[in-house]
C-alpha cells in the first residue's frame, strides 16, 4: 500500500521508494534495516554539531519535564527570555529585539512585515521591496515573492507581489549590483532590501565577497532603506563565522535566523530587529501592533534546545571545528578542480560546491535525481541542486567521512554515463 505522506519538494510520480531512517548520531543516519548513510547536507542544512548532540538532547529532556507548551501572547517564560538576551549578545551590535517563530520561511515573512509596518507606523508608507536575483527566502507568500521566480512558484504567481530584482554580484560584476541597487533606491523609496549574506544557497551556492555585502548595506543606509539579512542558512557557523554579516562588519536592520538555532534538533526561528523598528510598533494605538503569530511561538522546549546550543558555542571549540572542517573541504574540493568532468569548484567556510558538466543544467536538470540515487547507493546523503553538487556536513564530520563523500562524487559521472 502506498504511503499517505506527501513529502516536500518531491514528485511522487517519479520518486523511487524512500529509505526509512530509524536512528541518527553525529554525522550519520541509520535506516530501519541497519544501513548507515552519511548526512553530508546536515539534513537540509540544519544539523550543526551533529545529530543528537548530547548537551542539547539533555536540555530537551530537562525542559519537557517542566514546561511543554504555553501561549506566548500575554505570557512569557524563562527559556525565551534568556534566549532573547543571549541572541542579542551574540548578534551583530545594534540589534535590540527578538521575535520568535518556527521556521526560516516565517522568520523572513516576519521581517518583511516588520519592515512594512515600520514605514506605515512612522507615517512614511514605503511598500517597495528589493531582493537579489537567485535568492531563496522560503515558501510562504511573502518569501516566495522576495525569492527567485521560476518552477518553484509559477503556479502561485497570482498570489505574489512585485519585487525589484537586483542582479547578483557575480565575480567582476559587483559594481553593477551596487549601481542597480542605488538606481532602484533613487527611482522610488525602498522599504527594504533583502539578501542572503555572502552566498545564495538554493540559487546554486553562488558566492560573493564581504566587501560587496558591506557596499549593499551602505547603499541602503544612504537612501534610508532597511537592510534585511536572511541568515537562515548562513548563520551558526556555516560560512566560517557565527554570522556571515560579521565578515563584512555589517549590522542589518533586521536579521533572520533558524535552521542551526537549536543545533538543528528542533524547529525554532527568530527575527532580530533594531530598536527603531520595535519602537515604531510600540504605541498605545493598538492598530500599530505587529500582527503575526505562530501557535508554537517560542515553544519552551525548542528555546531550551537553542539555549543549550548557545552554551555549546560558548563552552566547546566550535569555531576550531569549523575551521578544521573548512580545511578538509578545501583539500577534498581541490581533488575535483583538475577533473574535466566538473567545473566551477567553490567554497565558503564549511560549504563546498561544484558543477557537473552536463548539457542540460539548472535545478530541473535530468541528472539531478540520478545523482541523488547514485550517492544514496554509495551510502551518502547528498541532494544536488540540478547539476550543482554541494557538500554541507555537520561540524563533527571527519576526514574519513569526507573521503567517502568525495569518492562518491568522483565516481558519479562514470556511473551515470
Amino acid at each position: 500500500m502506498a504511503s499517505p505522506v506527501w513529502h516536500p519538494f518531491t514528485q511522487h510520480a517519479v520518486e523511487p521508494p524512500m529509505p526509512t531512517i530509524a536512528r541518527a548520531r553525529g554525522a550519520w543516519l541509520e535506516t530501519d534495516d541497519n544501513r548507515r548513510i552519511l548526512d553530508a547536507i546536515s539534513s537540509w542544512w540544519v544539523i550543526t554539531h551533529g545529530h543528537r548532540h548530547k548537551p542539547i538532547t539533555d536540555a530537551i529532556h530537562a525542559e519537557i519535564d517542566k514546561l511543554d507548551q504555553v501561549i506566548f501572547a500575554g505570557l512569557t517564560h524563562e527559556p525565551a527570555e534568556r534566549l532573547a538576551e543571549q541572541l542579542i549578545d551574540m548578534a551583530p551590535a545594534g540589534l535590540a529585539h527578538v521575535f520568535f517563530s518556527d521556521s526560516g520561511s516565517t522568520s523572513v515573512e516576519v521581517a518583511l512585515k516588520m519592515a512594512l509596518g515600520y514605514w506605515r507606523n512612522i507615517g512614511e508608507p514605503r511598500t517597495r521591496i528589493a531582493a537579489l536575483k537567485h535568492g531563496y527566502h522560503g515558501d510562504t507568500i511573502g518569501t516566495m515573492s522576495a525569492g527567485a521566480r521560476g518552477v518553484f512558484n509559477a503556479a502561485y504567481e497570482p498570489l505574489l507581489f512585485d519585487v525589484v530584482r537586483i542582479p547578483f554580484p557575480h565575480a567582476g560584476r559587483e559594481q553593477a549590483t551596487l549601481d542597480a541597487l542605488d538606481s532602484a533606491c533613487r527611482e522610488a523609496p525602498l522599504a527594504a532590501f533583502i539578501a542572503e549574506p555572502l552566498i545564495a544557497g538554493a540559487g546554486g551556492m553562488l558566492i560573493y565577497g564581504a566587501e560587496t555585502l558591506a557596499g549593499m548595506k551602505r547603499v541602503c543606509e544612504r537612501h534610508g532603506a532597511l537592510f534585511i539579512a536572511d541568515e537562515v542558512m548562513t548563520g551558526w557557523g556555516r560560512t566560517g563565522t557565527l554570522f556571515a554579516c560579521e565578515q563584512a562588519s555589517v549590522t542589518p536592520d533586521i536579521l533572520c535566523v533558524a535552521k542551526g538555532l537549536t543545533g538543528g534538533l528542533l524547529p525554532l526561528a527568530a527575527t532580530l530587529a533594531t530598536a527603531p523598528i520595535f519602537e515604531a510598533h510600540y504605541s498605545d494605538d493598538r492598530s500599530r501592533t505587529l500582527f503575526h503569530s505562530s501557535s508554537f511561538t517560542a515553544n519552551p522546549v525548542c528555546c531550551a534546545a537553542a539555549l543549550a546550543n548557545v552554551d555549546v558555542w560558548q563552552s566547546e571549540p566550535v569555531l576550531e571545528r569549523i575551521a578544521k572542517l573548512a580545511d578538509l573541504q578545501a583539500g577534498a574540493l581541490a581533488t575535483l578542480a583538475a577533473d574535466a568532468r566538473f567545473e566551477n569548484p567553490r567554497q565558503l567556510g564549511t560549504i563546498a560546491a561544484v558543477d557537473l558538466k552536463v548539457a542540460d543544467g539548472g535545478y530541473l536538470a535530468s541528472v539531478g535525481p540520478a545523482l541523488r540515487a547514485h550517492f544514496l547507493a554509495k551510502g551518502v546523503l547528498l541532494r544536488p541542486l540540478g547539476n550543482t553538487i554541494y557538500v554541507m556536513p555537520p561540524y563533527c564530520t571527519t576526514a574519513a567521512d569526507l573521503r567517502l563523500v568525495y569518492d562518491a562524487i568522483r565516481s558519479a559521472p562514470d556511473a551515470l554515463a
